[in-house]
């Protein structure tokens, strides 16, 4: 039985929905989001095996969300369209405005009643040009040095205490990670609260801030 150019065409919808329906996927998106990388490095940043991170990266393929290249015996995968960022921002704006348990889970990582608002990227990018601002990539090295905020200091979790010292007090903290399913810029916003300084979140990551145009230093 023929089916309608409809149903052929919501089917073919569908297929992007299932390819975002797992965990596992979307952390592959996050991570692809910062920089094409191989099979088995995407694995290792996942924790992932290398066989089953092949095999939801073929379902991303599948779905048209990413594409694939060799370099000699590697193969190397890479976002097909820069609006897949969009799209995991609007399946996060989604989740947080309709589903308590999301906006349960991060309230419990920034630890206040009332956490600071978000910066928004075009703030952030007047108050950089004014030297107004710290700013803080809380993302690992490789993904600082494959692309990173203009006057951006790569920093970690584990090694903030250390750099506290460091910090003036009297500057207000900005800080990001890798974007909307990212948890390391809330952590550090309530880490650095908790320890008497002025921090906040840049809305987004640096996908989307390189989205915006803004200029990306690797």
């Amino acid at each position: 039985m023929s089916i309608s150019p409809k149903q052929a065409l919501l089917a073919e919808y569908a297929l992007i929905a299932q390819a975002l329906a797992a965990p596992a996927r979307l952390m592959l998106l996050e991570q692809l989001a910062q920089t094409e990388a191989t099979v088995e490095s995407l694995a290792h940043k996942t924790g992932l095996t290398v066989a089953n991170t092949s095999q939801h990266l073929q379902q991303l393929r599948r779905s048209g969300l990413v594409t694939s290249r060799r370099a000699g015996k590697s193969v190397i995968y890479r976002l097909q369209d820069a609006r897949a960022v969009a799209l995991m921002g609007l399946l996060s704006e989604v989740a947080e405005a309709n589903l308590a348990q999301v906006t349960e889970i991060l309230a419990g990582l920034s630890g206040e009643a009332f956490p600071p608002e978000v910066i928004t990227r075009a703030d952030l990018a007047e108050r950089l040009a004014a030297g107004a601002v710290t700013l803080l990539d809380i993302r690992p090295e490789d993904e600082f040095a494959a692309g990173h905020i203009p006057g951006a200091r790569q920093v970690s979790l584990e090694d903030l205490e250390a750099l506290i010292p460091s910090l003036d007090p009297d500057r207000e903290i900005i800080a990001y990670c890798r974007g909307p399913f990212c948890l390391y810029a809330h952590q550090a916003v309530a880490f650095l609260r908790a320890h008497g300084l002025n921090a906040r979140r840049m809305q987004g990551g640096l996908p989307e801030w390189r989205e915006d145009r803004y200029q990306v230093l690797t």
